[in-house]
């Protein structure tokens, strides 16, 4: 039994005609109907009742119709799951996120996923979360990790919290600012190394700033992390970055918690609605879920 010879025996059964069933199969008649009769010859019975061009099923092809739609779907559907498994070895994912997340999150979840499917490029595309907003909606990545809330108006995405993570103060080795908890009604008065405009960090720092009632003072703005973090080891001013930043950016850095109930971001894996990700792209974030549940239950233990 074949599985072409039961698609043929399907397509009959669901027209009741010989001629139509062979074009919905693109074969010509005459070819439908030897194979159906080796089915019918193999299996021992008739499938059909053939009467003045009247078609009918047998009890026997009643019997076999369900069967045969179902094992056709089973083949469907591992010829799909086994296309995709193969699509893992070649291939890419397009993801975005901020950059103080391709200093502190992206490195070993990237190796992870790197060490499973070392056929598939990963494209790394740095920016803030009203850029990668943008991109998404244009198409132009697959995957994005995004700080929530998503800027207003932002086209319809669907998002997964990954995280929450606490924000701090780094100072140069130099200050001798106490390791106490600080507020940020502190840093009225204090210079500070700022983020450029539409970094999410910067927009975090200046609004709750401008909620403990004062406007924040820079001494240098307009940099990325890297070029951030350099400035405050050159002693430049302090700066609010995210705890995991913080803890990988070497002992060359006084790292001071937020006094509670400090400021917190949240993360969000985000990619668009009305398109599903490619298959890369899902096994990317499972990887990033993974990872994430994987830390939460280490911080339990």
């Amino acid at each position: 039994m074949q599985l072409q010879q039961l698609a043929y025996f399907v397509a009959v059964a669901e027209t009741r005609h010989f001629t139509r069933a062979a074009e919905r199969v693109h074969v010509s008649q005459p070819s439908l109907s030897q194979q159906i009769r080796a089915l019918e010859k193999e299996l021992g019975a008739d499938l059909f009742a053939r009467a003045r061009g009247n078609i009918a099923l047998t009890d026997a092809g009643e019997a076999l119709l369900p069967l045969a739609r179902r094992i056709l779907a089973d083949a469907d559907t591992a010829r799909h799951e086994v296309q995709e498994l193969a699509q893992l070895r070649r291939g890419r994912v397009r993801l975005g996120a901020t950059p103080s997340l391709c200093t502190g999150l992206l490195p070993e979840v990237l190796r992870d996923f790197h060490a499973l499917h070392p056929g598939i490029r990963l494209l790394i595309e740095e920016g803030g979360s009203h850029d990668l907003v943008r991109e998404l909606a244009r198409g132009s990545l697959d995957l994005a990790l995004v700080v929530l809330p998503l800027p207003s108006p932002s086209p319809a995405l669907t998002t997964v919290e990954l995280l929450q993570e606490d924000l701090v103060v780094v100072t140069s080795p130099a200050s001798k600012e106490p390791r106490r908890p600080v507020r940020i009604a502190d840093l009225q008065g204090e210079p500070l190394v700022m983020f450029r405009h539409g970094y999410d960090l910067r927009e975090l720092t200046v609004a709750a700033c401008r909620a403990a009632g004062f406007e924040p003072s820079f001494t240098v703005e307009g940099g990325e992390m890297d070029a951030v973090l350099g400035f405050v080891r050159a002693g430049l001013g302090a700066a609010v970055v995210p705890s995991m930043v913080a803890a990988r950016a070497g002992g060359d850095l006084r790292v001071t918690p937020l006094a509670r109930p400090g400021l917190r971001r949240t993360i969000a894996l985000a990619h668009r609605s009305d398109v599903a990700p490619p298959r890369a792209a899902r096994e990317l974030q499972r990887v990033l879920l993974d990872s994430r549940a994987d830390d939460e239950r280490r911080r339990r233990v």
